[in-house]
């Protein structure tokens, strides 16, 4: 672990990660693993993704606090969203999907994305299905995820985002290690604006 990574807020993450690539993804690598936790294994999004994807979107539970985004209208569409997500390519890395090893399924996402229109940062977000809220997930994929952009991007900060009114998502970067800075107009939503710095020792 690179120096000034505060160790202390991985803390109780399970077994934190295993890295399956040392090196940023260049390429669209099927179904292969990236990272892997005890519970999850996260990877690239993939066509196959695009039925549970669109179960996601189309839940109220998961959507109450993303007023802005626009569902996709069909399994079609959704697909060819995922074809043409272009954060692996253009940046090296971006949102993975979250496989639950215990049976295989498709679960959520979470992972980092570079964020063009907020300054360059490089933001940690996380959705999951409500039968798997409370349990830890998102922070467990939180935790993975910050370390593999420490450790495998070099990375010096990150940040997360939520709505103030989303507790339980303000619980996880909290969870993370993240400190609370201030406020943001995200996509013209007023977020709760947390990060984690590297610290240079």
């Amino acid at each position: 672990m690179p120096a000034g990574l505060r160790r202390a807020a991985l803390i109780g993450a399970p077994a934190l990660l295993k890295v399956a690539a040392s090196r940023r993804l260049c390429e669209h690598e099927e179904m292969s693993f990236i990272v892997e936790t005890d519970r999850l294994g996260m990877r690239p999004f993939h066509p196959d993704d695009a039925e549970p994807f669109l179960a996601m979107y189309n839940d109220p539970a998961v959507m109450r606090y993303l007023t802005a985004e626009t569902a996709p209208s069909s399994v079609e569409e959704m697909r060819q969203r995922i074809v043409d997500y272009p954060d692996y390519k253009k940046h090296g890395f971006g949102r993975w999907s979250c496989i639950l090893k215990e049976t295989g399924k498709f679960i959520g996402f979470s992972g980092l994305k570079f964020l063009e229109k907020f300054h360059g940062e490089v933001d940690l977000g996380y959705r999951f299905f409500p039968e798997f809220w409370g349990k830890g997930l998102a922070t467990e994929s939180g935790l993975a995820s910050i370390q593999y952009g420490f450790e495998v991007l070099n990375l010096k900060r990150i940040i997360g985002m939520a709505i103030p009114e989303n507790k339980a998502s303000v619980r996880v970067l909290e969870k993370c290690g993240m400190s609370f800075e201030g406020y943001a107009d995200y996509d013209g939503t007023e977020a709760v604006l947390y990060a984690f710095e590297r610290r240079q020792d």
